[in-house]
């Protein structure tokens, strides 16, 4: 979850190095991220520790084909609400994250109160997402974006 009050870490050198490797590749060894950082393992394992004691690594990962298992479609919703008080923000954030098809949801400034990505086996699913999204109290304003290819999808930021 992003908030606006949290200050970017002080990270040197050997720190961005290992956050760059493991966005590159989670799965690699202490010992070769160690030695792609430049440093021995123990200390790498400390800082790798530190990171993810400040927030900085927040997880691992395998980055699934959503194709290969069975959810052909990927797209994206522009989710407008009649109400932009803080109750009725959460509310919404609260009822999409119960639903296993958004993977993820994102508070917006211009043209909309929320951009969401979904998955959906086929078009019958996204038809029946998009209904119960339209359906949801609060929500005046719905539209709808399938992804026809997608040519770029990082993980992580640059470094």
């Amino acid at each position: 979850m992003q908030t606006a009050d949290k200050m970017p870490a002080e990270l040197d050198a050997i720190d961005r190095r290992i956050v760059a490797e493991l966005q590159r590749d989670g799965r690699m060894t202490n010992v070769e991220l160690a030695r792609r950082a430049g440093i021995s393992a123990p200390p790498c394992l400390r800082r790798v520790r530190r990171l993810e004691e400040l927030g900085v690594l927040r997880g691992y990962y395998g980055d699934s084909d959503p194709h290969l298992l069975g959810w052909s479609i990927v797209f994206f919703a522009l989710v407008g609400l009649d109400s932009q008080k803080e109750a009725v923000l959460t509310q919404f954030e609260t009822v999409v994250a119960e639903w296993p098809e958004v993977r993820e949801c994102h508070m917006i400034r211009g043209g909309g109160d929320f951009l969401l990505r979904l998955v959906a086996r086929d078009t019958a699913h996204e038809n029946q997402l998009t209904r119960r999204l339209t359906e949801l109290a609060n929500v005046s304003r719905l539209q709808t974006l399938q992804t026809i290819r997608t040519s770029r999808d990082l993980a992580g930021v640059p470094i």
